[in-house]
Order: C-alpha cells, then sequence, then structure tokens
C-alpha cells in the first residue's frame, strides 16, 4: 500500500483578524443608531453585523487551529475544523434573516417613525467599513470555505448597508417609510441565498462527498487506458479532506512481473495531473482483491 500526502494550505488569520475588529468596532454604533433612528434596516444590518463579529472570530480560531500538526489521534490535522466553521456560519445565516422578514413583516403592518437623516449617515459610514472587511476577504480565500463563509456574512452587511442608504434616501425625500422594511426583506433573501450555497458546500465536505469538479467514474478507466502497467481498477473513493485537499483510495490490478513502485508512482501523477488528487492511497493487487479474499473466509 503506498501513500502521498500533502501539506500545505495557507493561513488567512490576519484578513480574518482584520475584518472582525472592522465590523466589531461599527456594530455598537449601528446597533445604537438603529435603536435611535427607529429603523428596521439599520437594525437588521446591525444584528447581522453582531453575528458577523462573532462568525468571524469563529472562523479566526479555526483557521489559527488548522495549522496545528497531526498528532497520534488525529492524523490528518485539524483543517477540517475549519470547513465545520463554515457549516456553522452558513446555518447561521438562516435565522438571522427569518429574524428581519419577521420584523419588517410587522413594521409593515404597523409602521414606526424612522429618522431618515440619521439612518442615512450611519449607514453610509456602515458601507464604507464593510467594504473595508469584504476588501480584506474577497479573492483572499477562494479555494477555502471558511474564508468565503465569513466573506458571505460581510456581504450580507455590505447588502443591509446599501439597503440602509436607499431607505434613508427614500424617506428624507418622499417620507414612505415603508421602504424601510421593504429593502430589508430584500437583504433577507439575499442572505438565505448566501447561506445555502456556503452551507451546501461545507455540507459536501463534511459528508465527505467526491469534489463537484471530479466524476469518480472517469478515474478507474482513465488509468487502465493511460498507463500500460494497470490491468483494472477498482474500490475508488474520492472525498475531501478540506474544500481544497481533495483525496482519493483506490485498488490497482497489475498485470504481472510489473515494478509496482513505477506503477504507484504513475498512478498518482496521472490522479495529480488530471484529477487535481494531491493525496491518494493506492492498494496494488496481481490476482484476487484482498477483500473479497477477506470475506470469503470471514
Amino acid at each position: 500500500m503506498a501513500h502521498a500526502h500533502s501539506h500545505g494550505g495557507e493561513g488567512h488569520e490576519r484578513r480574518l483578524l482584520l475584518a472582525s475588529l472592522i465590523i466589531g468596532g461599527f456594530m455598537l454604533a449601528e446597533v445604537v443608531g438603529g435603536i435611535v433612528s427607529g429603523s428596521l434596516a439599520l437594525l437588521a444590518d446591525a444584528g447581522h453585523m453582531v453575528t458577523d463579529f462573532l462568525s468571524l472570530g469563529l472562523a479566526f480560531l479555526a483557521t489559527r487551529m488548522a495549522k496545528r500538526p497531526a498528532d497520534g489521534k488525529r492524523s490528518y490535522g485539524f483543517g477540517r475544523l475549519q470547513v465545520l466553521a463554515a457549516f456553522v456560519n452558513g446555518l447561521a445565516l438562516v435565522p438571522i434573516a427569518i429574524w428581519i422578514v419577521a420584523e419588517a413583516w410587522h413594521r409593515i403592518n404597523d409602521p414606526v417613525p424612522v429618522a431618515g437623516g440619521m439612518l442615512l449617515a450611519i449607514a453610509i459610514l456602515g458601507l464604507g467599513v464593510n467594504i473595508a472587511a469584504f476588501a480584506l476577504l474577497h479573492g483572499h480565500g477562494d479555494d477555502n470555505v471558511n474564508i468565503r463563509a465569513a466573506a458571505a456574512h460581510v456581504m450580507g452587511d455590505l447588502l443591509g448597508s446599501l439597503a440602509a442608504i436607499t431607505a434613508g434616501a427614500v424617506i428624507i425625500w418622499t417620507g414612505w417609510t415603508p421602504i424601510d422594511p421593504l429593502l430589508s426583506v430584500l437583504v433577507a433573501l439575499i442572505i438565505l441565498r448566501s447561506g445555502y450555497i456556503v452551507t451546501r458546500d461545507a455540507g459536501r465536505v463534511l459528508i465527505e462527498a467526491a469534489p463537484p469538479e471530479i466524476d469518480t467514474d472517469e478515474i478507474g478507466p482513465a488509468l487502465v487506458e493511460s498507463i500500460d502497467e494497470v490491468k483494472g481498477v477498482h474500490h475508488v473513493h474520492v472525498w475531501m479532506l478540506t474544500d481544497s485537499k481533495p483525496m482519493a483510495t483506490l485498488h490497482a490490478q497489475l498485470v504481472p512481473d510489473t515494478a509496482v513502485a513505477r506503477a504507484v508512482v504513475a498512478i498518482k501523477t496521472l490522479l495529480h495531473d488530471r484529477f487535481g488528487i494531491e493525496h491518494a492511497t493506492v492498494e496494488v493487487e496481481f490476482e484476487t482483491c484482498a477483500d473479497n479474499h477477506a470475506k470469503a473466509h470471514a
């Protein structure tokens, strides 16, 4: 049995830490401003920022812990903590969106006065804060579901700020306060979509599904067709340790008198070059599959 291990990964703690400090520093002002102005759009954005501050902190801790080396009880290390954090953060977006919609329904049926000027001023400041935080995360961890989950939270804040700015402007110019809860509902729907995408991607890793870009059924035929020493391939399993670390195990039946080491190198090279699999475990066989033999004698 042969092993190929991939020990890589880049840390994103600095960006996550800075983003969480930016969000955390502003969220208190936005909470106060939302209460004083009476704006649901601002309160919705503030409530989202509170959870974002906690979510970014969770993402930061998970990323930091993921760098810890593997040990005897955790031979693959702690990398999947980032995926678990992303899954939790994705789920956390759902109750946020539900609360916003419920509160918007209440505000539509029972309108309250909204201080458009204060709403607009705080929302513009919040937009700048969210743009800065989003710039720290967006495009710097596209292969990392943990970073994408954190960026999705910040994107929800950014959209909330845009909605609050629009609501503030409409209220100042027209006095039409229903725009505030209506735009909040739009933001909630966008937040729900982001939460679904992040949770889906993280969940795919947690249930050890194959990466969406890899068709497991293509691996066996590709090995047989491309490597003369390979007579057959079975028991192929492909999964993700993290969303950026696809892994595979397989049984390879070789033709008699094959140089095993050379054949295994060829198999691993093809898996890496064609399918992007950097970590593979290959069990070599010449005749009967060891698993079938073991079952026959069980």
